[in-house]
């Protein structure tokens, strides 16, 4: 053999073991885009990955990515990339796509196969196009309208449909102008580029697929949980709002938290992972009170049940009045000792009216009192004298704070194992496993002090106290308690100062939820205009702005 054949067959070698080499290069790259595909969990960025991915690997200068709606019988535009033109349209580029949707169908009902990518769905087939203007069969006169405002010549065009697992055609990516990686022109698309774009179109369909398959079950998750919600909420209103308004305010602090990057917090990072869980934690975080009773959640008075029984002893009251005005009738009394005792029993009467309204604080006073008229005696209903009131009256009209006595306590305070309870039988996938922890911690104090467990700060997630100063802050501004009127910003953060002070709250949470006004950008979507009063946060208890 010649040198000159040795140097031909060499060379020939050479190009051949490089056109191996890069054929395995692109493989290489097709199993890599696909792993990263199947991991993608947010939409737009999949249809980007995909498109990018495809035009990589066939070394294309432009592309498209259609969807299939199925509903419209169209294909929408979703992804547009061109780089002579540096273009970048659809998905996360912000910039949208201002083509219309091509129709697969006609409005007499014919297939429209006159457009290459409408072809492709329609017949299922690959469409391989080296000039779109010499082709024949199909209609270019918008590519030709739109290379001729912007200067661009659309040659060559591959279009492949996107078929997934059940073998449904989903969407198609089209590729435009391959680019000869050594002289810089437009080229054919090669069979290799088609088998390898096929390729990676099944992967894609399948990823996108699966993405909107769990997608698709998220959203049904969620409308489960406010299933469960809406029957919390129609069970109680004066707590309606409030399994919206915790997730809401978690979700802010957390965000707040995540931004900061001082102290105990200098290493808190949310990843989007753990933002759907903390979501999903948040709206589910009282779904144990689907099981507290109704009376107990809406106890606006000590006395109320099904009804306010402060009527019962205003009967009595009138009763007393009655065998008095009776008795003076009879000569038995006065009419000056008649009228002196009517009048201290309406202001009787009235201090139980004030005493069955909660309070922030009972007297030591006050219950006193309470058990002084309590043995008053009164001619009952079935004509015997007894107390005026009756040992769990008076328990109820004595509770120092609030509404509800111990025993109610402890049935509204039991939600929260019910909670814990409920979520720890769910088979909760791993991106969701802490979900029981934090929505089951919220109740929790720093110094071990709070129920059910009685954890301190060190034993809980970061997660889990962000939610508890969430569920405090909510129930102290809420505006449609039973009990009470929604507090004001200034008074709210006060109250919520003293619990840092005192190991109730996480205290670097507590700064970030005042440094970055968190409660602010808060009582701007939920507070009353009245309730948005000028903070001075110099005055808040254990902050130091």
């Amino acid at each position: 053999m010649d040198t000159a054949k040795l140097q031909a067959y060499m060379a020939q070698e050479q190009s051949q073991r490089a056109m191996l080499e890069g054929l395995l290069n692109r493989l290489s790259d097709l199993n890599a885009i696909g792993a990263a595909l199947s991991s993608e969990r947010d939409i737009n960025h999949l249809l980007e990955s995909i498109l990018t991915a495809a035009r990589k690997i066939t070394d294309a200068d432009a592309g498209t990515l259609y969807l299939v709606d199925v509903e419209k019988q169209v294909l929408t535009f979703e992804i547009l990339h061109n780089d002579s033109l540096n273009i970048r349209m659809g998905g996360t580029s912000g910039n949208p796509i201002p083509f219309y949707p091509v129709k697969l169908y006609e409005a007499d009902g014919s297939e429209n196969l006159a457009n290459v990518v409408s072809y492709a769905v329609l017949r299922g087939v690959t469409v391989n196009i080296p000039d779109a203007y010499v082709a024949e069969g199909f209609d270019f006169s918008g590519t030709k309208n739109f290379d001729a405002k912007t200067g661009y010549q659309s040659r060559s065009f591959l279009a492949v449909p996107m078929r997934n697992h059940e073998h449904e055609i989903i969407g198609v990516l089209q590729l435009i102008n391959a680019i000869d990686a050594a002289t810089g022109g437009v080229k054919q698309f090669s069979k290799d580029d088609q088998q390898l774009l096929e390729s990676l179109a099944s992967q894609a369909a399948i990823a996108l697929s699966n993405r909107r398959l769990i997608q698709q079950l998220e959203v049904l998750f969620e409308s489960l949980i406010s299933l469960i919600n809406t029957a919390i909420d129609d069970k109680s209103p004066y707590t309606g709002g409030h399994c919206e308004r915790v997730p809401a305010l978690t979700m802010m602090l957390a965000e707040a938290a995540n931004r900061s990057k001082l102290g105990a917090l200098k290493d808190f990072n949310l990843t989007d992972k753990d933002r759907y869980e903390l979501k999903i934690a948040g709206l589910l975080h009282d779904c144990g009170k689907i099981t507290t009773p109704v009376h107990v959640v809406d106890k606006s008075t000590k006395l109320q049940t099904i009804f306010d029984r402060i009527h019962l002893i205003d009967t009595r009251f009138e009763v007393l009045k009655r065998d008095a005005e009776i008795e003076m009738l009879r000569g038995g009394r006065t009419q000056a000792d008649c009228q002196a005792l009517l009048g201290q029993l309406d202001d009787e009467r009235e201090f139980l009216r004030q005493c069955n309204v909660g309070s922030e604080k009972m007297r030591d006073a006050d219950i006193v009192r309470v058990h002084q008229i309590a043995k008053r005696q009164w001619r009952n209903a079935e004509g015997k004298l007894a107390d005026f009131l009756n040992e769990e009256e008076i328990e109820n009209l004595t509770i120092r704070s609030g509404t509800l006595t111990a025993a109610e306590r402890e049935i509204i305070n039991h939600h929260i194992n019910v909670t814990i309870k409920m979520l720890e039988a769910l088979p909760w996938p791993n991106h969701l496993k802490r979900v029981p922890e934090y929505a089951g911690g919220h109740h929790e104090r720093m110094d071990g002090k709070g129920y059910p467990k009685g954890l301190t700060r060190d034993q809980m997630s970061i997660q889990a106290r962000v939610m508890g100063i969430a569920d405090i802050f909510e129930a102290l501004t809420a505006k449609d308690r039973p009990y009470k009127e929604g507090k004001t910003l200034t008074e709210s953060l006060a109250i919520l100062g003293k619990f840092k002070e005192n190991g109730h709250i996480d205290p670097d949470l507590f700064d970030v939820f005042i440094r970055e006004k968190v409660y602010l950008d808060y009582a701007r979507q939920f507070l009353r205009p009245e309730q948005i009063d000028e903070v001075d946060e110099s005055r808040i208890p254990g902050y130091t702005p």
